[in-house]
């Protein structure tokens, strides 16, 4: 088991990507903090009927005040923090509009999840890791940043942004033998998508086509490249951005 004897953290984890890490990272041995607005109850229940550790964590991100908490429920269950998967962001509830038919709110608010999260969110579990002189920090970008998708304006400058974020807190953290990096995944089937009408099936079947891999992107196809930028295989590798999205973009 590649995780044996670690703690993860893993934002959005109630459902979809971040379910699907939990349960991954659970059965390669590491005890699962599952941190969402959502409840992220049966998913950690889900993790334990398998013989797993997860505990479920509501916190919003966005509030420093409660990713402080989020942290601090981790210690307080598990004694260490070594593993944060910065998740949570808001895109499945978004309509594709102009730039200048974006409000300030909806600028803000989805700049304060998908980016303004990360810094809080590494801001809390940083002196546990520092204190560990060790830690994995998991960023969730998209490769939409790398195609210049129209109409999402503030998603994808939300994760050019984590891409950029990545690098520098990268250069911070090295001498804490902390490592930093990002996995940019393509628009992938989770519930929250498929719940949205925009994307019905044949929405992703068609998206597809202008992969290598010409089908949808599950969660589960993550999952390996997560594990192996949280496990000690990437020791000597931080300040990267590894793209899974079946040969969509590729740089």
């Amino acid at each position: 088991m590649r995780l044996k004897n670690r703690v993860a953290i893993i934002t959005g984890g109630a459902r979809g990507i971040g379910a699907a890490f939990g349960a991954r990272f659970a059965e390669e041995g590491a005890a699962v903090v599952l941190a969402d607005v959502l409840d992220a109850a049966p998913a950690a229940a889900g993790i334990a009927e398998k013989g797993g550790q997860a505990i479920p964590v509501t916190a919003d991100v966005a509030d420093e005040q409660s990713t402080l908490k989020m942290a601090q429920a981790a210690l307080d269950r598990f004694g260490r923090i070594d593993i944060l998967v910065n998740n949570a962001a808001v895109f499945a509830t978004l309509g594709k509009k102009s730039f200048m038919d974006i409000s300030a709110e909806e600028w803000d608010r989805v700049l304060a999840v998908n980016l303004r999260g990360l810094f809080n969110c590494c801001r809390a579990v940083y002196p546990q890791m520092k204190k560990q002189g060790s830690g994995k920090i998991i960023n969730m970008s998209s490769s939409t940043v790398l195609q210049g998708t129209p109409l999402f304006l503030h998603y994808v400058s939300s994760k050019g942004g984590v891409i950029a974020f990545t690098r520098a807190l990268a250069r911070e953290l090295g001498g804490d033998r902390i490592c930093v990096n990002a996995i940019a995944p393509g628009l992938t089937s989770s519930e929250g998508v498929r719940s949205n009408p925009m994307y019905p099936e044949d929405y992703l079947k068609a998206a597809a086509q202008g992969r290598a891999f010409k089908r949808p992107q599950l969660p589960e196809d993550l999952v390996g490249a997560a594990v192996f930028l949280a496990s000690a295989d990437s020791d000597f590798i931080t300040g990267q951005t590894l793209n899974v999205d079946g040969g969509s973009a590729m740089h």
